[in-house]
């Protein structure tokens, strides 16, 4: 693997060993963390009804049946529930893999077609001398679908589309999930409307559903103005020679290709009205996707044969992703199944509880933050913890609204470098990088957004947000 501009290789794990190596650390963390249940009403904990629960550990566990059956005694994980939590993971994560693989399979098809070569050589014929302005428009406008409407599945199947970009003007693979990647998760940690995020925890925090997005404006702003002078001054083309015009081998934009490309425009704003007006969930946009396949195959003049290959193809080339969106299901489900989650909750909860306003503020963040290792999801985040922390912090007076601002970021945050983010992996995955090389290139943008949101946190608090 290549790292930017350096044309030097490095050797980076294996995902599906990092995702392992996670995996087992889970086991472990279920032997040393004691076993205890919040009631839930609706899905949402109570607060004060944490209570701990007996729970067998040790080496007699190691090799004792794993805990899937109704009313067996809860038990820290061992061999057997390390193994059956993978095959459980990809259950859970069921969805969001088959999403991940109609991607794959429509991208084939749109790819067999050569819409998108030809697409990809006339936007570096366009884009000769003004690369940056190139990279600064499109992080801008996915930004704010992200940030506006809650996409990031979405951005999965513009992954191979800006790779192939990227390689025609001389880049490594880095520069597809560099460009989308920070734009949708810089998109995410603001979060000025994204109603995945803001629907459940603002309701749940007793303020208004979409108020007080003037400072989640302010920051989306600062935020994405940063990312993308980052991802300018950090991405070099590892073939510079290539970003030349003349040096690039280009297909004509034909008639043909020009229909695919309006049809695949008009796919996007369907796909924005699905998921705005309709909530399109992800079994949905899987059919969506599929359909497309079928609607660029006939506008390519593909026979069934072609399509049909093409399709497999582009289902073998998501395949690693989707193996890893389901081993990072397969880590909450360990933990779940040995009742350690809501101990973790109770007790960084604890942690924060009596402190100052500034502290209490950042310290919901840094919980988020905790949390979001153990449960990527979003709204499933929200429903967990807010019940717990909105209280913890009106008690500091820290109010409802800067709760959430401190819960949003710390949830975009996590997701920038967490390796349980099956979204995460699907868009490395999808662009071929590996997960140590992403954590080199992110992890000093993460740590100046961390700064950045503390700051604000406190700011926040001081103002009376």
């Amino acid at each position: 693997m290549q790292a930017e501009g350096s044309g030097a290789k490095r050797r980076s794990l294996h995902p599906v060993v990092v995702m392992l190596a996670v995996l087992v650390l889970a086991a472990a963390i279920t032997h040393v963390v004691g076993a205890g249940q919040y009631l839930r009403v609706d899905g949402h904990v109570v607060p004060g009804s944490y209570r701990p629960i007996s729970k067998l550990d040790g080496l007699s566990t190691i090799f004792a049946p794993p805990r899937w059956i109704q009313g067996a005694p809860t038990r820290a994980a061992g061999i057997l529930s390390v193994l059956i939590s993978v095959p459980k993971g990809l259950l859970k994560n069921a969805r969001l893999i088959f999403l991940v693989l109609m991607v794959g399979g429509m991208f084939g098809v749109l790819r067999k077609t050569g819409a998108i070569d030809a697409v990809a050589d006339y936007l570096v014929r366009r884009a000769s001398g003004q690369v940056h302005l190139v990279i600064a428009s499109i992080m801008l406008v996915l930004a704010l679908g992200s940030t506006f409407l809650g996409f990031i599945s979405e951005y999965l199947v513009l992954i191979p589309i800006a790779a192939l970009v990227g390689e025609r003007l001389g880049y490594g693979p880095l520069f597809a999930v560099a460009v989308v990647g920070v734009a949708a998760k810089i998109g995410y940690t603001t979060s000025v409307t994204n109603p995945y995020a803001l629907i459940v925890a603002q309701p749940i925090a007793g303020v208004p559903t979409f108020s007080g997005l003037w400072l989640r404006l302010g920051l989306f702003l600062s935020f994405i103005a940063i990312g993308i002078i980052y991802v300018i001054v950090r991405l070099k083309p590892d073939r510079p020679q290539q970003i030349k015009p003349e040096n690039v081998a280009t297909t004509a934009l034909s008639p043909r290709h020009m229909l695919i490309l309006v049809s695949l425009l008009t796919a996007g704003g369907v796909l924005i009205w699905g998921c705005t007006a309709h909530r399109w969930a992800a079994t949905d946009i899987s059919a969506f996707y599929l359909a497309l396949a079928l609607v660029f195959a006939a506008l390519g003049g593909l026979s069934a044969t072609q399509a049909a290959d093409a399709f497999v193809e582009g289902l073998n080339s998501m395949m690693l992703a989707a193996l890893l969106v389901g081993l990072a299901g397969a880590v909450q489900v360990l933990l779940q199944q040995s009742e350690v989650l809501d101990t973790l909750i109770f007790g960084v909860t604890r942690l924060i509880h009596g402190h100052a306003r500034g502290l209490t503020a950042n310290g919901i963040m840094a919980t988020e933050m905790l949390l979001g290792v153990a449960i990527p999801s979003t709204a499933g985040k929200a429903a967990v913890s807010m019940p717990i922390l909105a209280p913890i912090a009106r008690l500091a007076g820290v109010s409802g609204q800067t709760s959430v601002l401190a819960f949003i970021l710390g949830n975009g945050l996590t997701n920038m470098v967490t390796p349980t983010s099956g979204m995460l992996l699907a868009y490395l995955a999808a662009a071929g990088v590996g997960f140590g090389e992403w954590l080199r290139f992110i992890a000093p943008l993460f740590c100046l957004l961390l700064v950045i949101s503390s700051a604000v946190l406190g700011i926040a608090v001081h103002i009376g947000y």
